[in-house]
């Protein structure tokens, strides 16, 4: 259970913060690039959600607490070490991976296949699931770039990797199943 009494704390006023094993970073630092980019992609998530419903919402939901999830998995570094720590870290599981790639199986199933490539847009929710999908590509990089340096759990970098064809999948599927879709036509301004 968290309980947030204080919401300030001024330990972070000269340009630090406290990963979540309490090892101080700078800001701006790689992790801390990589599960802020998590958070923001979470927060696109919440925008799209207000033009979703049904099971589309319910699915969006589900994915803001994967999202949350990665956060604190990214955030907790040394994932090869959790044995040695006091509490077990909470970590992105192979099953949430598998959940998403269920689910883009089943959304693309309804779907013809594209015969060009789709411009960000059509519905106002396909438009916001693009904006997801960009933001998710851009935490999946600084996630890839980190691992270069740093050991990273496997499955969250492939949960980011599928995330972003999910919401693919799903902004054609936010437009008429792929018949609104804006398509893109290469050279037309010519």
């Amino acid at each position: 259970m968290v309980v947030l009494s204080k919401i300030y704390t001024r330990t972070g006023d000269k340009g630090q913060t406290a990963l979540g094993n309490g090892t101080r970073v700078a800001k701006h630092a790689l992790r801390v690039n990589a599960y802020g980019t998590v958070d923001e992609t979470n927060a696109t998530v919440g925008l799209a959600r207000q033009h979703a419903t049904g099971d589309m919402d319910a699915r969006l939901a589900m994915i803001q607490n994967d999202l949350f999830d990665l956060g604190a998995d990214l955030c907790r570094p040394d994932p090869d070490r959790d044995h040695e720590a006091e509490y077990q870290p909470l970590r992105m599981v192979d099953a949430q991976v598998s959940r998403l790639e269920s689910e883009i199986d089943a959304m693309n199933a309804a779907l013809e296949p594209l015969r060009s490539f789709v411009l960000p847009g059509g519905s106002a929710l396909a438009a916001q699931l693009h904006l997801c999908r960009t933001v998710s590509r851009r935490a999946e990089r600084l996630s890839v770039e980190l691992a270069e340096v740093e050991p990273l759990n496997e499955a969250g970098l492939r949960y980011l990797n599928r995330l972003s064809d999910w919401f693919f999948v799903a902004s054609r599927i936010a437009n008429d199943d792929g018949r609104a879709d804006v398509l893109w036509v290469p050279g037309a301004n010519r």
